[in-house]
């Protein structure tokens, strides 16, 4: 079966923003790469700068040999990057449909760019949370801006496909970048020289460059005057579809708490309980958890929303049995076998999000709509894994991490059947 259309249906109401019919912004003229070539400038762009916001994961047990810091403190700092991402999110995230993608990608670009200098000249405690504060700020503006992006410019560049491809393309830049994040950062700190330095300098001038390739990516929407006022970010769908959209928001809040586990406490649970204390290994854990997230969105591509719904669930509850004998058995094959499954159906629960709310959105509100899900789902990379922090304040690790996985499991299987049926009643 095919992967579903994502394509808007018709409004009788004014959009504030619309992608022209004949795929040409009606502004100034100027140079502008085919939209063909825009839409992979655009997913290089998306990749690269969820990369940098990964690549401090390995490192955090560098810090902590440095400044003594304690484990909480690696959750706080994550916590900020997420906090910073719903903030910006809330504020920014649906602002693309208001000015313009390429402004708003440019603009998280810059932040970015301002995060990176912060981890290079305050490299304190403090220093890391505010600059992974910072990130999170870019990030938010990035996500869902950056999915609509890919959406606008597959429909102008083929105007006869679905939009299942650009679907694919933004989960695998999303996910593929937060698996690359890691895996570098493990190579910096295992064998490069000033490993708390040397990572963002290169992500710096990567960063650069790939704001410099945007830069040139065609404008998708059409700013109509006069504007509306500025407010925070709102969801609109239509009253009988609002079941199906918070079904999938939970869900990809239960995906999401995966991804923030191992994107802050995991390494540290290799460390303290399997002894593994090399720093690419648990950057290559991660990876492998993030990586097949993406790479179970390229193979499952063509599945139907539903079918891959019902085999992310799947997935996430066998992964997180995995997880939880491996806490209770202390050994690292389970812990890393019940990573990588559980991955698999994060890529494929949140794409099937994705998907949904895509299909659920009104004309002009798709960036608006997808902010809604990126939103539902950070909240999800943030509150578990700091609840996790919060409780090795009092308990041990393997209480608190068994606490995780019963957490997760009772999301998910609570929001799992309600996506499958919400899916079905489409």
């Amino acid at each position: 079966m095919s992967t579903p259309s994502l394509s808007l249906p018709p409004t009788a109401s004014t959009p504030a923003v619309s992608v022209t019919a004949e795929g040409r912004l009606l502004t100034r003229r100027r140079i502008r790469l085919p939209h063909r070539a825009g839409f992979w400038v655009t997913a290089v762009a998306f990749l690269v700068m969820m990369a940098f916001n990964t690549v401090p994961t390995p490192l955090y047990a560098l810090y902590q040999q440095r400044d003594g810091f304690p484990t909480v403190m690696v959750t706080v700092i994550f916590a900020a990057y997420s906090l910073g991402v719903m903030l910006s999110l809330f504020l920014a995230g649906h602002l693309s449909d208001r000015f313009g993608r390429r402004r708003m990608i440019l603009t998280a670009v810059v932040v970015e760019v301002v995060a990176a200098l912060m981890f290079l000249l305050w490299s304190s405690a403090e220093g890391l949370v505010a600059a992974r504060f910072v990130a999170g700020l870019g990030i938010g503006v990035l996500t869902a801006t950056a999915t609509a992006h890919l959406a606008d410019l597959r429909r102008i560049s083929h105007p006869t496909a679905t939009l299942g491809f650009a679907a694919t393309i933004a989960g695998v830049a999303n996910m593929g970048g937060l698996a690359f994040g890691p895996l570098i950062g493990g190579v910096f700190a295992e064998w490069i020289p000033a490993p708390l330095v040397t990572p963002y300098l290169v992500f710096l001038a990567a960063l650069m460059a790939v704001g410099f390739a945007y830069a040139f990516v065609p404008e998708t929407v059409v700013r109509v005057r006069p504007r509306a006022p500025y407010r925070p970010q709102r969801v609109r769908v239509p009253r009988d579809s609002r079941t199906a959209y918070w079904a999938a928001g939970i869900g990809g809040f239960a995906a999401f708490a995966i991804t923030g586990l191992f994107g802050s406490v995991a390494p540290t649970f290799l460390a303290q309980l399997l002894h593994q204390s090399d720093r690419f290994v648990a950057g290559a854990v991660s990876f492998s958890v993030f990586g097949a997230a993406a790479l179970a969105q390229v193979v499952f591509a063509k599945v139907s929303t539903r079918r891959q719904i019902v085999l992310g669930v799947a997935l996430i509850v066998a992964g997180l049995v995995s997880l939880g004998l491996a806490a209770l058995t202390i050994t690292a094959a389970p812990f890393v076998l019940g990573g990588v499954v559980a991955g698999a159906g994060v890529g494929l629960v949140f794409r099937g999000a994705l998907a949904t709310a895509g299909a659920l959105a009104l004309e002009g509100s798709r960036s608006e709509t997808t902010a809604g899900i990126f939103l539902l789902g950070f909240a999800g990379m943030t509150v578990p894994p700091l609840l996790v922090g919060i409780a090795l304040l009092w308990v041990p690790l393997v209480p608190a991490f068994l606490g995780f996985v019963v957490l997760v499991l009772a999301l998910i299987l609570w929001a799992g059947p309600r996506m499958v049926r919400a899916t079905t009643a489409r």
